[in-house]
């Protein structure tokens, strides 16, 4: 597995001990199913925001009580967790990987301080849940345009219908 996979404890206490490899922090999260390139951009545009970037990977407990199986479609996740956590800890933006159970990252959010919470463009303050607690201890909140309209759901989609 890559070095740069971590336990909630081990990214904190790595943050605590080199800040400057860290900061300015900035924090994604999502599911990241099947990789495509519309995650790599974003990946590589939340990078471009400060030093180092965070993805926090729901787990794929999380993943089936977020996205319930749909008629006709697969369980989701496609991909096991461990396996989405070792593409995404190999792609060049990604700094550090940390998985997590909860439904939204607040927990993560909450201990690891992020200078900036990145979501993707089809997003607002209103609907982001993480972006109270973010706003509350100072950090921003960044919303990344989508450049490439792409979708797991989409995609597995096409693939079933061949």
């Amino acid at each position: 597995m890559t070095s740069c996979l971590y336990t909630l404890t081990e990214l904190q206490q790595d943050i605590t001990l080199a800040p400057e490899r860290w900061r300015p922090l900035v924090f994604t999260n999502g599911c990241f199913d099947l990789i495509h390139a519309g995650h790599v951009r974003y990946l590589q545009a939340a990078k471009a925001l400060g030093r180092a970037l965070v993805v926090g990977l729901n787990s794929d407990v999380s993943v089936q009580t977020i996205k319930p199986q749909k008629p006709g479609q697969p369980p989701r996740p496609i991909v096991p967790e461990t396996q989405r956590a070792e593409v995404l800890a190999c792609l060049k933006p990604v700094d550090g990987v940390v998985i997590f159970s909860q439904t939204t990252a607040n927990d993560l959010i909450a201990t690891l301080k992020p200078d900036i919470y990145v979501k993707g463009g089809d997003y607002t303050l209103d609907t982001l849940p993480e972006a109270p607690l973010v706003q509350s201890y100072g950090g921003q909140v960044a919303f990344i345009t989508i450049e490439i309209p792409s979708s797991t759901t989409l995609l597995i989609q096409r693939i079933l219908n061949g």
